[in-house]
């Protein structure tokens, strides 16, 4: 097999894939493990379920505090778990100031604060390994009871619902980070892209938590690669074949003016700000009433089949992205760094 240079973004899915399958039989208490789709893991210990998550921001330095935070108190609230512990590594870049880190971290703790969870390790340095700063960051949460939700749980005859629009983080990245591209952006939508990240946000840990009480069968929160990757995903998890009606999905509209202007797919956009969620079909239309009347717009776009791979109504593939439209486009820099 011929080596080639992987793009910025996440690991191809395929390869990602291969690389899981290589690994070791997880030990027993090990419920959910790592797998294409799986926002979290989960560990049955004597007291309940221990779940953690972890990830990186890398594709933009905007809100950077914030958004580590958010992103992954939104991969353990997929879980059907609040989250309460918060580790950070944060790898800052010559030149970084104090007030720069001050002002990191009063974002990340006022994020924290606003969700009721705590700062709890990490490790913070200045290096020259990175040009950007980069924070990975690592949830946890705690569900003594045992009952979590998988992004693998989705059924056959399942409702499909979306909770919140797309794409809300990849506008609000390509508003604050590649402004150039947008001179034929709507000038309103230029301004609400740049703020999406307060309005509407792209917090979806009351939304999950509301699903889970309702009985969601599955849950996934749609990220790199947008919307179509998020619904492949689900999908790979759970086995099962999705059928999706192009017509019902809740789109940011200006969100779609800034893809238009940038020429990128809005299905294949970062996609933080919404879930998907999935009900037993009899269960569905009431489980979107009460979230809509909490205040979490949600909507039916779709069926879960049996089979493999994600279609719309018509039956027309909706391909998997190879990689993130904000990656991408913004994609412009050589790789500094050359494997021995």
């Amino acid at each position: 097999m011929a080596d080639r240079v992987l793009p910025l973004g996440k690991l191809p899915a395929a390869l990602l894939g291969r690389l899981l399958g290589d690994l070791a039989p997880l030990p027993a208490e090990v419920l959910v493990g790592p797998g294409i789709g799986e926002d979290a893991c989960a560990i049955q210990v004597e007291a309940g379920v221990l779940v953690a998550a972890g990830d990186p921001i890398t594709l933009t330095g905007a809100d950077l505090g914030r958004a580590v935070v958010t992103v992954n108190a939104n991969d353990v609230a997929v879980t059907g778990v609040r989250p309460r512990w918060f580790l950070a590594t944060i790898l800052l870049p010559a030149g970084t100031t104090e007030a720069d880190v001050v002002r990191l971290f009063a974002d990340m703790r006022r994020t924290l604060t606003a969700l009721g969870a705590a700062l709890v390790g990490g490790h913070t340095e200045v290096t020259g390994a990175v040009r950007d700063p980069v924070v990975s960051g690592h949830m946890l949460g705690w569900a003594p009871a045992g009952r979590i939700v998988r992004t693998g749980g989705a059924r056959p005859g399942d409702a499909i619902v979306q909770v919140g629009q797309v794409p809300i983080e990849g506008a609000a990245v390509l508003a604050l980070d590649h402004p150039a591209a947008l001179s034929t952006a709507p000038r309103g939508s230029l301004q609400a892209a740049a703020t999406a990240l307060d309005d509407p946000g792209i917090s979806v840990v009351e939304p999950a938590l509301a699903a889970a009480e309702l009985g969601a069968t599955a849950m996934h929160d749609p990220t790199e690669g947008g919307l179509a990757a998020a619904l492949w995903e689900l999908a790979t998890a759970s086995r099962v074949a999705l059928r999706v009606d192009r017509e019902r999905i809740a789109w940011f509209r200006p969100g779609l003016d800034v893809c238009r202007a940038a020429g990128a797919d809005p299905w294949a956009t970062l996609a933080s700000g919404a879930l998907l969620a999935t009900f037993p079909g009899p269960q569905a239309d009431e489980a979107v009433r009460h979230l809509n009347a909490r205040g979490h717009a949600a909507a039916v776009i779709g069926r879960a089949e049996p089979g493999e791979g994600v279609r719309d109504t018509a039956g027309t593939p909706i391909p998997w992205p190879d990689r993130d439209e904000v990656a991408r486009l913004l994609d412009v820099r050589p790789s500094p760094w050359s494997p021995p």
